[in-house]
């Protein structure tokens, strides 16, 4: 079991706090700014949700964004998806990541501060999610970089909304405004950009209130059919990812 006091300040992309409660909130950021997304915090987001899901004092998670988005920036330092030992490494990242998520055995809230056009399966994968009127969700990267959407947004986006629209949202580069993705389905409420924590913490004070093992044990109820989605077609997914990253070097090797 971990304990808070030991994880608390070990992610230097992740400032968690916790109240009294056991309602332990992580703002994702880089330098205290928004989050910039690399290879560095791929690997580092893997122990931090292992390291939340071990602490059995934690009653209710919120996750949340630092300044004006939620996830919109990515940058290739870290990653090596040119290379089989390289990808190998974010193969295993991106499968544990999702399994280390779905391990938190206590509700889950997300509050999305802004635009995520990356890695939006990090907040389907949660129980509540709240948005501002400026949260848009685009799948933008993968397609940018020349490769399959293979790290569970190809299941999460059609399981939430429909098999027809999540693929149209990949294959097009769909933007997906506040008001439409609450009427799809993939946001609970939109709540004004200084009113959204306190709102997160409202509904989590409320789940923490609960008997512990009740809240633990409908976190584990809701998510069972999550969990065979992704142990089923996550694997899969990014090995179909890892190909075409391939075909991806092997271009860019015969143009120069």
């Amino acid at each position: 079991m971990a304990k808070f006091e030991t994880y608390r300040d070990a992610f230097p992309n992740a400032r968690l706090t916790r109240k009294d409660n056991g309602v332990l909130e992580v703002a994702l950021h880089t330098d205290g700014g928004k989050l910039v997304f690399n290879g560095h915090t791929h690997e580092q987001f893997v122990e931090l949700f292992h390291q939340i899901g071990e602490d059995r004092d934690n009653r209710a998670v919120i996750l949340t964004g630092t300044g004006d988005a939620f996830m919109d920036m990515i940058n290739p330092e870290g990653f090596d998806f040119f290379t089989p030992q390289g990808y190998d490494k974010i193969l295993r990242e991106g499968r544990k990541v999702l399994s280390n998520i779905l391990d938190i055995e206590v509700p889950m809230i997300t509050a999305l501060n802004g635009p995520v056009l990356l890695h939006s399966e990090y907040a389907l994968l949660t129980d509540i999610i709240l948005a501002t009127p400026d949260t848009v969700f685009q799948d933008k990267p993968h397609f940018e970089f020349g490769i399959v959407p293979g790290d569970g947004m190809h299941l999460l986006w059609p399981h939430v909304i429909g098999s027809v629209r999540g693929r149209y949202f990949l294959l097009t580069r769909q933007v997906l405004d506040a008001q439409t993705a609450k009427d799809w389905g993939v946001v609970n409420e939109i709540v004004p950009a200084d009113r959204l924590l306190a709102r997160a913490h409202e509904i989590a004070d409320g789940i923490a209130a609960l008997p512990p093992l009740t809240g633990r044990y409908t976190r584990i109820a809701l998510t069972q059919q999550l969990r065979r989605l992704i142990d089923e077609g996550t694997a899969f997914g990014l090995a179909l990812e890892g190909i075409s990253a391939a075909d991806v070097a092997r271009r860019m090797a015969a143009q120069g």
